[in-house]
């Protein structure tokens, strides 16, 4: 994988650029490993008994080669949109453009009401028996809100944390699995056992469906570029080293789990890491597990109302939502209409579907986005810019396309008809914002569409 040289790019910008290499690393693995690690462990058992270690593979080689894509676009163009703003580059169609940026904002929304729903499942009731989850999980909400409105740097500074204390945890998993393993305890044979009544080529393939949704930060990521100080340099550097980072964690984690906890009680669980503390017999209080499991899942919560926000803002940017959505909070600089509306749908979709559902149906959302991005980048392979940046080869791309569309014939029924819902909707709100366009040219009271520069 090459770079291409000449000068950086321009940093017009109505938003602060304060995001640095290792702010954006903490970004990416804190958005990884806390958004699925923690609650889906359990479910790929479910699908694949204790060979959950096959489904993390396959889901390593997608993301990685689609990671190679967004590496390319991302230091080609750096500016908040992410996938949005790809397509528009490449095809000039505004729905096309609207609609992949609505799918990407409308995943960050689903992904933080499934990671809501999960802070006020079986970890938070370890802590506090009997507590009702749904006003639980709209307090959370709201508390997410207020730190995205208070300003992108307080957001990743408190990711740098939280991420920090949801590693401890997992090293915490790992290093008592290996006591367990290492006191002749536990059962390795389960490494190879597979999820009884379920072929295991169907169970690994729904598997990796979920497994995937644990590699989803580098796409909350890309919208974050137009903060990023230096992006041509930066967004590599963060974005394959924190994908390999998780990667490590992951499969240890899931190895240690398998290992300790019998599969049918794992595949039932939705505070599965727990399990491993209970299981191990071990004088560690489950409780102070609880509350790093609830640190690293608000955390995830927190970076995709973040990553949500600011596509929201993208695409008002791009005119295709009303110009309301690119209000910025003077002094803060954040973009609080799009965070505030983020906020109440967010509330609004955590009443839909547990967390399993939420989470496939994330998945389902930017697997579409994945394909839009790797068409845009074999479509503007011909562009040049005259700025720093990285360069995938061609079959990197057609690789992810292949492998994209073969998830997408995994998806269940019920996730292709909240996915629908969400292309309805966006629709509707597509053709209402270019009706109020034309009736502000009509009125001569149009502004000019603002060109972001993109070199």
């Amino acid at each position: 994988m090459a770079t291409t040289t000449t000068d950086g790019p321009a940093s017009g910008t109505k938003l602060k650029r304060g995001i640095t290499t290792l702010l954006l690393f903490f970004f990416i693995v804190g958005d990884t490993l806390g958004a699925g690690i923690y609650t889906l462990v359990g479910r790929m058992a479910g699908d694949v008994g204790g060979a959950i270690w096959i489904p993390l593979v396959l889901a390593l080689v997608l993301a990685l080669l689609t990671a190679g894509t967004y590496a390319e676009l991302i230091t080609k163009y750096p500016h908040a949109g992410g996938a949005a703003r790809f397509a528009e580059r490449a095809f000039d169609k505004p729905y096309v453009t609207f609609l992949i940026g609505f799918l990407m904002l409308s995943s960050g929304i689903t992904t933080s009401a499934a990671l809501a729903n999960a802070f006020a499942g079986d970890y938070l009731q370890a802590l506090v028996p009997g507590i009702s989850p749904i006003p639980v999980t709209l307090v959370f909400i709201a508390l997410l809100v207020l730190v995205n409105i208070r300003g992108v740097r307080e957001s990743l500074m408190a990711n740098v944390g939280a991420t920090l204390i949801e590693m401890t945890g997992l090293i915490i998993i790992i290093a008592v699995a290996a006591i367990v393993f290492g006191s002749g305890n536990g059962d390795p044979s389960r490494l190879t056992t597979f999820a009884e009544g379920v072929p295991p080529l169907t169970g690994a393939f729904a598997a990796t469906i979920t497994a995937f949704f644990s590699f989803l930060g580098f796409e909350a990521a890309a919208n974050m570029a137009e903060e990023v100080k230096d992006p041509s340099r930066s967004y590599p550097r963060a974005l394959f080293g924190a994908i390999l980072t998780a990667a490590v964690v992951y499969l240890l984690i899931a190895v240690g789990a398998a290992i300790v906890v019998p599969i049918d009680q794992l595949a039932t669980s939705e505070g599965p890491l727990l399990e491993v503390i209970e299981a191990s017999g071990l004088a560690f209080p489950p409780w102070l597990f609880a509350i790093i499991a609830l640190v690293a899942i608000g955390n995830g919560a927190l970076l995709f109302m973040v990553m949500a926000s600011r596509a929201t803002y993208g695409l008002a940017e791009a005119k295709l939502l009303p110009k309301a959505f690119g209000a910025v909070l003077s002094g803060r600089r954040t973009p609080w209409v799009a965070i505030v509306v983020v906020g109440a749908v967010t509330m609004a979709m955590s009443f839909i579907g547990d967390v399993g559902t939420l989470a496939d149906t994330t998945v389902l959302l930017l697997v579409l986005v994945f394909i839009s991005a790797n068409v845009s980048v074999l479509v503007l392979k011909k562009d040049k810019v005259a700025h720093k940046h990285f360069t995938a080869p061609r079959i990197v791309s057609v690789l992810a396309l292949i492998a994209s569309i073969a998830l997408l014939t995994q998806q269940s029924l019920q996730t292709w008809l909240i996915a629908g819902a969400y292309v309805v909707v966006g629709t509707i709100l597509f053709l209402i914002a270019r009706a109020a366009r034309r009736r502000e040219h009509r009125l001569g009271t149009a502004e000019p569409t603002r060109s972001i520069p993109l070199e």
